[in-house]
């Protein structure tokens, strides 16, 4: 007999449109209402900060606080120079790959609505005996216009910001794809946790500040404004990692993780042990498959910006594998979203008031 998912209709439906919604680093605006139009059934209070970061939260008087987080904001393109004949070029917001562009269809974003465009690319026939892969400085949109003041009597202007457009979709009633899974999916997970919380009466005995922050994608920047407006005792961060068993991956450099086979657990200095313990413990005693993963320096997620501030915030990151990062076919395992769920919504019941994760005291 099959598990009962703990994802319902009604946040399938949530997960589509989020994911389906552009909400590019810096414009997350739009992304942000839906997610907290979501999310505000199942918490007591929000504030949103001055760039569009959001922080839903139980128990707001609580004086003990504990973050769960993750970010908001999807990679994509800025309008950069626009030639005599109407071609546009671009610069990158965040870690858009240049490679996969040509023949993409896109949204370029005006106050008069959105353009269409595509990328543009010599045909084959063209190119022999100069065979030249796409780079940031060839590769172009093409939005049907045949003059510079043509696309400008449109409304698009350098600074205008451009996403793809493919949605989201299931793939073999296993996989979750599309663009801006990463890591608009880390918002749909923790905002089940609280949906989960709420309708099973859970009561926390600290103020728990569900986080939703913009502009990971450039380094971290919402969650670095968050850490400060928040100030929290302890942060449990979600993002995605890479799934290494696709072709073209090195194991021996990108670790060994499989989609499907449970939540990443990183190993790495930002991440405090004691947290981690807690929440391996919690994965024993729910018999939550999980992984494993060792960062170096850094994490390279929103768990550096909480782990370093402040005086050093406890942080531990769980992480969702994920196939072909940064590309519009980003693609998530069923079974280790609801894992991830799981883990979180188990790890912050096991926190208690005035939790001490010192190492010495």
């Amino acid at each position: 007999m099959a598990k009962k998912s703990i994802i319902n209709k009604k946040s399938l439906q949530f997960l589509e449109k989020y994911i389906n919604n552009a909400a590019p680093t810096g414009f997350e605006s739009e992304g942000q209402k839906l997610w907290l139009e979501y999310i505000k059934p199942y918490v007591d209070d929000y504030f949103v900060d001055n760039y569009g970061s959001v922080a839903a939260i139980i128990n707001p008087k609580t004086k003990y606080k504990v973050v769960i987080e993750a970010h908001a904001d999807e990679i994509s393109w800025f309008v950069h120079y626009i030639s005599d004949k109407g071609f546009i070029y671009l610069r990158r917001n965040g870690g858009s790959d240049h490679q996969i562009a040509p023949s993409k269809r896109v949204n370029i974003h005006t106050d008069k609505g959105v353009v269409k465009a595509v990328f543009g690319w010599p045909a084959i026939h063209t190119r022999k005996g100069k065979e030249e892969p796409p780079k940031l400085d060839n590769i172009f949109l093409d939005c049907g216009c045949v003059t510079k003041e043509e696309v400008e009597e449109l409304g698009i202007h350098v600074g205008c910001v451009v996403t793809y457009e493919d949605e989201f979709m299931v793939l073999n009633d296993r996989y979750y794809v599309g663009r801006a899974l990463d890591n608009r999916i880390g918002g749909f997970m923790i905002a089940e946790v609280a949906r989960l919380l709420k309708e099973n009466k859970v009561k926390l005995p600290f103020g728990l500040y569900i986080t939703n922050s913009v502009q990971e994608e450039v380094g971290l920047r919402g969650a670095e404004m968050m850490v400060q407006n928040i100030k929290p005792d302890v942060a449990i961060v979600t993002d995605v990692c890479h799934d290494t068993q696709t072709p073209m991956i090195k194991k021996i450099v990108e670790g060994d993780n499989h989609a499907g086979q449970g939540p990443v657990l990183t190993y790495g200095p930002a991440v405090q042990n004691n947290l981690l313990k807690l929440i391996i413990d919690a994965a024993d005693k729910k018999k939550i498959p999980f992984q494993r993963a060792a960062a170096s320096r850094a994490t390279g997620t929103d768990t550096d910006a909480f782990a370093y501030a402040t005086g050093g915030v406890p942080s531990a990151l769980i992480s969702l594998p994920l196939r072909y990062m940064h590309t519009t076919v980003e693609m998530v395992h069923k079974e280790d979203v609801e894992n991830v769920i799981k883990l979180i919504y188990e790890s912050v019941q096991k926190i208690k008031n005035n939790h001490d994760f010192r190492y010495l005291k």
